[in-house]
């Protein structure tokens, strides 16, 4: 497997400089621009990048950001423009969001961030590195467990990766190699709070998932089924969890609950929280029917008092519930055994409360 990503790599890298290449077959030919002022990466397929030397050596111990690193050549692309937290936030708000869907199914979803994506060399020395914006495995222990990157072909490669698009364009080169290394499906999001750099381009998820003839367009994710591209751009973009993006969450959790057979109960946290809401709920129930048991035997008392003096009951008796429910059943007793009349006992008993 690396072999074979290494050998498209560099017929990729080769003669790609003046030429137009095709991303795939949903979309437009690209130019590949010659290098400018302006941007230097667009010319080796990586918009809004600018390179940086990084020595097989150094590599080992470099803890920066990055968009890619190729061995070759010892360049690594960086995004020119600082980190922003319009950059930052999709991918931490995807971890929030999946880790509510997984509460909901009853099983684990795990996110790794921006983990190297690793493809080694013959020798067992690294080759090629990539860095995502966001890793998500939906079944993560069924998966090999990682070492301190994910090595593509040897590692269980993640259902979903993630890229922030503010100032770079993965169409240009990244998603060509997620697609080559066999990603199963591809998320690029451009965030509602559009970098000044890039002020026309339009918000929006897109997914892309691996077929026979490479990635396809969808509408829809096939990794979390039912989650469409709007929903998720939505609910990335929110301040503050909607009612709408609440019912998505939800539904998506059920949905991937049902194929795996699992529930809010399989999942250790929102168990205890069902069950303690079960015995509050028990526990309401059984206050709630003292208390009607008591106000009915109560009512009956006095019914069977107010009847045994042949005076007669209307409905202003239940009207006067909630004072009647108050008042000490000696001083009930003592009006109902002395009262004229409905009107009189009611008059009594009001007295008696104020």
């Amino acid at each position: 497997m690396a072999e074979v990503a290494r050998d498209r790599l560099t017929e990729r890298r080769s003669g790609e400089r003046g030429k137009q290449v095709r991303r795939n077959d949903a979309d437009a030919w690209v130019p590949y621009e010659e290098p400018s002022a302006a941007d230097e990466g667009v010319a080796y397929g990586f918009p809004g990048c600018r390179p940086i030397r990084i020595s097989r050596d150094e590599i080992t111990d470099f803890e920066g950001r990055f968009e890619y690193w190729d061995a070759d050549t010892e360049t690594a692309w960086q995004v020119c423009e600082p980190t922003s937290i319009y950059h930052e936030l999709p991918g931490q708000e995807l971890a929030r969001l999946t880790e509510r869907i997984a509460a909901v199914r009853g099983e684990p979803i795990k996110s790794y961030g921006t983990g190297d994506l690793l493809v080694r060399d013959d020798q067992g020395e690294k080759h090629v590195i990539m860095q995502p914006d966001q890793i998500l495995y939906l079944h993560p222990h069924k998966a090999r467990r990682l070492g301190h990157a994910i090595e593509v072909g040897h590692d269980d490669l993640p259902d979903v990766v993630l890229e922030v698009d503010l100032t770079t364009d993965v169409r240009y080169r990244k998603m060509g190699i997620y697609e080559e290394w066999g990603f199963r499906e591809l998320w690029v999001e451009i965030p509602e709070n559009r970098a000044p750099s890039r002020p026309h381009r339009k918000p929006g998820v897109t997914i892309r998932v691996l077929g026979p003839h490479g990635y396809e367009e969808t509408s829809e994710s096939r990794a979390f089924p039912t989650w469409t591209a709007d929903e998720i751009h939505a609910a990335l973009n929110e301040d503050v969890l909607s009612a709408s993006t609440v019912a998505v969450l939800r539904r998506v959790g059920r949905v991937l609950g049902e194929q795996g057979g699992t529930g809010p109960d399989d999942d250790p946290f929102m168990k205890v929280e069902r069950e303690q809401s079960r015995r509050e709920g028990i526990q309401e129930g059984i206050e709630d029917g003292i208390g009607r048991g008591v106000e009915k035997a109560r009512f009956e008392m006095l019914a069977e008092a107010l009847a045994a003096r042949d005076i007669a009951m209307s409905k202003r008796l239940e009207e006067y519930a909630g004072v009647i429910v108050t008042v000490p059943v000696r001083t009930l007793m003592r009006a109902a055994l002395a009262c004229r009349d409905e009107a009189d006992f009611l008059r009594r008993i009001a007295a008696a409360t104020g």
